[in-house]
């Protein structure tokens, strides 16, 4: 028997055991034969803890996953964890900091032996996390992306394209975090609005008298300028195109360009072209055929070279600034300074102002991966769910950059290339060479960067299957996968990336589905983050409101357009109030079965189709309709839905109807045990409905059921409708009746008649189909929720009681006497009590927010709250003046 209070963290940690301990999770608890299916989880950082987006991105996988393992699909849901190179190497070093030390003093082996350390422990606390999640994935088929079997995918991937041609070392320009001195992407910089100036410096035009005034937020990288750049249409400064202008400071004389990325409207419409410290610089010096020159080292220090300033030699690029500006005052250069807010990147892991810098990296061409995906776009060999997602990711694959793949690391994948000491040449290879395959020499030193963590992940949906062995028994039955659930955010640098090694290294893409969902984030629409204070903790939401009650709340949240979430205050309640519902039920289930004769074999015997009640074939009509929608939702993504659905037919129509409903039949010895079958049978498949979204209390309940068969509800079936017993017309009937309840309910309720008092009631019904409803049965129903004496039925009444309450239902008019039911003579008292007390209130507040003197000198605030206070006593004032409006005569 279930205890009286449901105690989520007791069966949480019970019924997790067990799932493990029975292999449940695993593919092979299906039939051999069985239609495979199959998901991998995207890999969080080996150093992070579970946060929401990963709550909601695995509570979603779960379902999908619990889904089909109940439909009898092999499914398989590999999980793992990425080695975040930056991000675990950050942490160590600073816990090396803290001991007076730095990665050079122990050693790369050393190092590494010791980062190892950190990421086995990390790596077991995140995934204990998210077992409190309750999620299914195959914990025996773990991986990680520098496990023996990733590094040999990376290896195999490495050589294969750089044999293809498709990879090469180069110079371009980086995002370049000082701090860490690695090259990093994109998505591991953060961008924000800064407040900061600029500065306009002017540059004499050689042999003129005239100047052309630069607008630059970074004048400490203008040693670096190569060129100065007009719009070539722009008629201020046409004639200066092909000119030489003189590098302030420097004494250099550099060449004025037209160039149409220039935008004339901004700033003097003149620009600094400094290809090594600027992407776009970079692309329009490689348009005009200029050389790059470096004035900031790794270190996001000045270099020491001749044609930069003494005294601004070595400093830090931010020290430089104000010592350039003097410098520009000094010579007259220095035309003018004025605020400015413009965007600037920053390391996720550092802090760190990012450098675009000039350096010399491994890059992917992409272009060629790229065409392979649109194609297979085009084909539709994959789909993005919501629809709209494939336009961008349409836009960056036809726009796509090459990619560059290498870190100035220790923690990662060490690239497999090695120089030649004696011929400079390169050789990429899977093992370590022994000499160069060039010129033969033993003389070999292994390229010290590592490879982008992205590198590795992108590879992940088959190298967790065993490739790059493709007879390996995973990668034959499990790949591709079926479906990839990510969130927007990471739709270029994961999704296109796994779509682009997919196609290269198994001719296919590596999942069908792309099911994207929106972020989680504050009630105010914030990004959430711990220097906001606005997170929220997974754990702790667990533990306060039960692992089931926070999937719930978040499975509810989800849009099939897949907007962003809004997580608002009280938002876990539902959850919590839901599973207690459901366990209550449960719990009157379950004692209405354990006193029979026939509970134990009560699993085996039919319901007796023949002899239904109406609320009988209610309830089955609507759980069938339910049954029927879920599946649909569910392959549809519809998860949002899926939630809403469930709730409704859960808490409303069986919970709150069918089973305050069996009390009655329950105690007859005519209808009990068909009362019990189908109490029983709603309840298994209700529970079976709702396991992939609230695993925990489903499975807890389902084990105190009788059962023929079954170790367990998450590899039961599923349940699929019968849809001769779903019946529209009877639904839309018992929606008539039981509205007809909820208003003689509210009656009762609004006049504070006692619950147990008989009344009354009239129903004057002018539709046919109503009038038939009451009659054919109706009134003897509603009789059973709501205690009635005589009930009338008719189109219109000549005369009715005076005093009476009057309410609406459909094309029906209820009409409930009040005389003796209470003390009217008091209650006008009282109503009229209350209703003089809010109208000298409403009198005063009218008068105030009248008054334009007083609206134009107090606070916004004030006037706000006073006319907020005024519209609820307006509110108040009516709903009194209707209730008074009750005790006046019928005529």
């Amino acid at each position: 028997m279930l205890d009286k209070v449901y105690n989520p963290k007791a069966v949480e940690e019970q019924v997790y055991a067990e799932w493990e301990s029975k292999g449940l999770f695993a593919p092979e608890v299906a039939d051999k034969n069985a239609q495979p299916y199959s998901v991998v989880m995207p890999p969080p950082n080996v150093t992070g803890v579970l946060h929401m987006g990963h709550a909601l991105d695995c509570t979603i996988q779960d379902i999908l996953v619990r889904h089909r393992r109940m439909m009898g699909d092999k499914a398989l849901w590999m999980p793992g964890a990425d080695h975040a190179g930056i991000a675990t190497q950050s942490i160590v070093e600073r816990h090396l900091k803290a001991e007076g030390k730095t990665r050079y003093d122990l050693g790369r082996e050393a190092f590494l032996d010791r980062t190892w350390d950190w990421a086995r422990q990390c790596e077991g606390n995140i995934h204990n996390q998210f077992r409190r999640l309750g999620i299914s994935p195959d914990w025996e088929r773990k991986r990680f992306t520098l496990d023996e079997g990733c590094s040999q995918a990376v290896k195999k991937a490495f050589v294969s394209l750089y044999e293809q041609g498709l990879l090469y070392r180069g110079e371009y320009i980086v995002n370049w975090d000082p701090e860490t001195q690695s090259a990093i992407s994109d998505i591991e910089t953060d961008y924000t609005e800064e407040e900061s100036f600029l500065w306009h410096i002017a540059y004499s035009v050689v042999d003129s008298d005239e100047t052309l005034v630069v607008a630059t937020t970074r004048p400490e990288t203008m040693y670096a300028d190569v060129a100065i750049a007009v719009h070539p249409d722009d008629e201020r400064y046409q004639h200066l195109i092909g000119q030489q202008v003189a590098l302030p400071l420097t004494g250099r004389t550099i060449p004025v360009l037209g160039d149409t990325y220039v935008e004339r409207d901004f700033g003097t419409g003149v620009l600094k072209i400094t290809p090594a410290h600027d992407p776009n610089d970079f692309e329009v010096g490689k348009r005009h055929g200029l050389t790059p020159l470096l004035c900031l080292d790794e270190a996001g220090k000045v270099m020491m070279h001749d044609f930069i300033p003494e005294s601004v030699r070595g400093l830090d690029r931010f020290e430089a600034r104000p010592v350039t500006e003097a410098l520009l005052k000094e010579s007259g250069s220095l035309v003018k300074k004025e605020a400015h807010t413009h965007r600037v990147g920053r390391a996720q892991r550092s802090g760190a102002v990012v450098e675009p810098l000039l350096s010399k990296q491994w890059f992917v061409k992409t272009k060629p991966l790229a065409e392979q995906c649109l194609k297979a776009l085009e084909e539709g060999e994959i789909r993005f769910i919501p629809e709209r997602w494939t336009k961008d990711y349409l836009r960056w694959m036809t726009n796509i950059q090459d990619w560059c793949i290498s870190r100035q690391l220790w923690w990662g994948h060490q690239i497999p290339a090695w120089y030649c000491q004696s011929c400079g040449e390169i050789t990429v290879s899977e093992g370590e060479p022994s000499v160069c395959s060039h010129c033969q020499s033993a003389d070999l030193k292994q390229d010290p960067d590592v490879l982008d963590t992205w590198f590795s992940s992108g590879l992940w949906p088959f190298s967790t299957m065993g490739w790059p062995d493709e007879s390996a028994a995973d990668y034959q039955a499990f790949y591709p996968n079926n479906v990839l659930v990510t969130g927007f955010d990471i739709i270029f640098f994961w999704v296109a990336r796994m779509t682009m090694m997919g196609h290269a290294f198994t001719g296919k893409t590596p999942f069908n589905t792309v099911y994207i969902h929106g972020l989680i984030r504050d009630e105010h629409g914030q990004k959430m983050s711990k220097s906001k204070g606005n997170t929220v903790d997974p754990v702790e939401a667990i533990d306060q409101y039960g692992c089931d009650g926070f999937r719930f709340a978040l499975t509810n949240l989800i849009t099939y357009g897949g907007q962003d979430i809004k997580l608002a205050p009280g938002v876990m309640d539902q959850g919590r109030l839901f599973t207690n519902k459901l366990w209550n039920a449960a719990r009157f289930v379950l004692m209405n079965l354990e006193a029979t004769d026939e509970y134990a074999g009560v699993d085996d015997q039919p319901i007796c189709m023949d002899a239904l009640s109406t609320m009988d074939r209610w309830i089955l009509s609507r759980y069938n309709d339910t049954v029927q929608q879920a599946n649909a939702l569910l392959n549809e993504y519809k998860f949002g839905e899926y939630a809403s659905l469930l709730y409704e037919f859960t808490w409303n129509n069986f919970c709150d109807w069918y089973v305050e409903y069996a009390k009655k039949p329950l105690r007859s010895e005519d209808t009990r045990m068909n009362t019990q079958r189908i109490l029983r049978t709603v309840l298994d498949g209700t529970l079976k409905l709702m396991h992939p979204m609230m695993p925990y209390i489903t499975e807890a309940i389902w084990q105190q059921l009788p059962h023929i068969s079954g170790q367990s509800i998450s590899v039961s079936q599923y349940p699929q409708a019968d849809a001769a017993q779903i019946d529209g017309a009877l639904n839309e009937q018992m929606v008539y009746l039981l509205e007809v309840v909820r208003a003689l309910r509210h009656i009762r309720q609004q006049y504070k008649v006692d619950y147990k008092t008989p009344v009354d009631v009239y129903f004057e019904v002018s539709s046919g189909a109503e009038s038939e409803w009451l009659q054919a049965g109706g009134l003897e129903l509603v009789q059973q929720f709501v205690p009635l004496n005589e009930m009338n039925v008719s189109a219109q009444f000549e005369h009715l009681p005076q005093q009476t309450s009057i309410n609406l239902v459909g094309k029906t008019r209820i009409i409930v006497p009040l005389a003796g039911l209470i003390d009217v003579e008091k209650e006008v008292k009282s109503l009229q009590k209350k209703l003089e007390t809010l109208e000298k209130e409403q009198q005063k507040l009218t008068g105030m927010l009248g008054n334009d003197a007083f609206v134009a000198q107090a606070p916004p605030a004030v006037v706000q709250k006073n006319q907020a206070r005024l519209d609820d006593v307006n509110q108040q004032v009516s709903v009194l003046k209707e209730q008074l409006a009750v005790y006046v005569p019928v005529g």
